[in-house]
């Protein structure tokens, strides 16, 4: 799908279901990671995750729309348009919208896993590290022994 049919998909949908025009731009943002869409305050376009559509196919992406049209429409007519504002909630339970999208997978985080391992010369007490450390510098704490790197 083009960003020109995605285009005329959200003013189909703005008509049809809204019965409001759409008179902004819609258009895919593959840098969006976690979210499937996002409305933009400023500007009043909506911005689409192309892996939605790759993922769970065009009935995700029409539920997404629908999600971020609520957003747009009661943000126009100077409504609450948040997630938290009951004109939001009640607008997608109308407009029969999804709350959330299907889980597009999490962005890439550094992991918590431990890199770096430290051992006590003398007592053997092992200290495991996120951040690499000076071994000149640190001492154990518990016998005040030089400390090694393990792993």
């Amino acid at each position: 799908m083009t960003n020109e049919e995605l285009h005329l998909l959200v003013i189909k949908i703005s008509e049809n279901v809204f019965n409001k025009p759409f008179r902004h731009e819609a258009y895919f943002n593959s840098r969006l990671k976690t979210t499937g869409g996002r409305y933009m305050l400023q500007t009043h376009h909506i911005q689409l995750n192309p892996k939605s559509l790759e993922l769970y196919g065009e009935e995700e992406l029409e539920g997404i729309i629908r999600h971020e049209l609520c957003h747009y429409h009661l943000h126009i007519e100077g409504k609450g348009y948040k997630h938290r504002d009951r004109d939001f909630k009640y607008l997608l339970k109308m407009t029969n919208s999804p709350r959330f999208c299907a889980n597009l997978g999490s962005a890439k985080r550094k992991s918590g896993a431990i890199q770096h391992v430290y051992g006590c010369v003398s007592c053997g007490l092992l200290y495991r590290r996120k951040i690499r450390l000076n071994t000149a510098k640190y001492r154990c704490g518990k016998c005040s022994g030089q400390l090694s790197k393990v792993q």
